[in-house]
This record gives structure tokens, sequence and C-alpha cells, in this order.
């Protein structure tokens, strides 16, 4: 991810940012710290990685009959520094009732972000961001390069320092959706897992 020049839009708050059209290429940002970011194209695998979660999610959501929705790349707002930060994760899973609208995805309770080598580092450094929102229970990071993942899960309104670390022969366990599946199942359709001959 790059920022853009500081001098043009030093300071830009939310709202100005939802109102600002870009740079009028097809690049898509996010609000660090007043300083729109540029968010690094996804890699295939990347993208099979959040349909297949989406798909997983979302269904398990539909056939438990329950009022809360996955959205892909909706806009969250941290609870800390909100006027001047807005962070696009991934996926994330939300139980408000629905705002057509509204412009932000509102209280979620899980995020999900996919780890690529191109913005690891940026994408580790919202967990601050995606952890001060007060509705996220939980926030989980998934490797796309191999087989694994890392859950953050707060506990008694505390965010314990380690992750979960979940590996191939895991099961992935989200809590607040009451969703469980072999997080084997999440990598079915990438090249990092070995296909039946």
């Amino acid at each position: 991810m790059v920022a853009v020049r500081k001098s043009s839009f030093s300071g830009m708050t939310v709202a100005e940012f939802l109102d600002w059209n870009g740079d009028g290429t097809d690049t898509r940002y996010e609000l660090v710290n007043g300083e729109p970011r540029a968010m690094a194209p996804a890699s295939a695998t990347h993208a099979y990685l959040q349909v297949a979660l989406a798909r997983l999610i979302e269904g398990h959501l539909i056939d438990r009959g329950s009022p809360c929705r996955t959205a892909t790349e909706a806009p969250v707002v941290p609870g800390l520094s909100s006027n001047a930060n807005l962070r696009v994760p991934d996926l994330a899973v939300t139980c408000a009732p629905d705002d057509p609208d509204g412009r932000l995805l509102p209280d979620p309770v899980l995020i999900v972000e996919i780890l690529s080598p191109g913005n690891e580092r940026d994408t580790r450094g919202n967990l601050w961001a995606y952890a001060s929102i007060p509705s996220v229970q939980e926030i989980l990071f998934v490797h796309s390069t191999r087989v694994g993942a890392e859950l953050h899960r707060r506990r008694n309104g505390d965010w314990p320092a380690d992750p979960i670390i979940i590996g191939p022969d895991d099961e992935l366990v989200l809590a607040c959706i009451g969703f469980r599946a072999p997080l084997i199942q999440v990598y079915a359709r990438t090249r990092l897992v070995r296909q039946p001959d």
C-alpha cells in the first residue's frame, strides 16, 4: 500500500474521504490518519480465499436463519481516531439492521483480512483499528501463501496479546457467529491444496 502525496490531502476527514472521487484511476483507497492509502491489487489466491470465506460464512448465516450478513470490502471506522481513519477489510460480518442509505458497515462483529506478501505489514497494522471498534468480537487473519490463520478473539472485554494459531489440520471456529469448519475447506479450490488426481 502506498500513501497519496501528503501535501494534497493532509488531514482528510472520513466524511471528506467518503465524498472524494479518488485519483482518477481504478485504485482503491482506505483512510489512514487523515491520508488516503492505496490498496494493492489482490492476487488470484487472495481473491479465491475471499470468495470461499464469504460463501462459507454467508451460507452458514443463511442456514441458521441469522439476521447477520457478510460483506466484502465494506468500509468500517475504528473506535479510536474515528474522524481520520476508515479501513476496508476483505470481509466483515454485521448483525445490525440493513441501512440502504448507509455508506459504512455498522457494528461489525467479525473482521477478516487475507494476508498477502505485498501488504502484510499494512494489513497487520490495521489490528488496532479493528480492535478499537466496540462491536468487534473476532479478527481473523488468513494467510494466502500457506494454509494457516490467526484468530484474535475478545475475551471479557479484553484482547489477549497472542492470537489463536490455526493450522492446516485444525478447525476454524468463529464463536461470535457460531461458525465452525475445517480450515482446509477455505483453501479447497486454491493452489495451496493438492487436488486429487
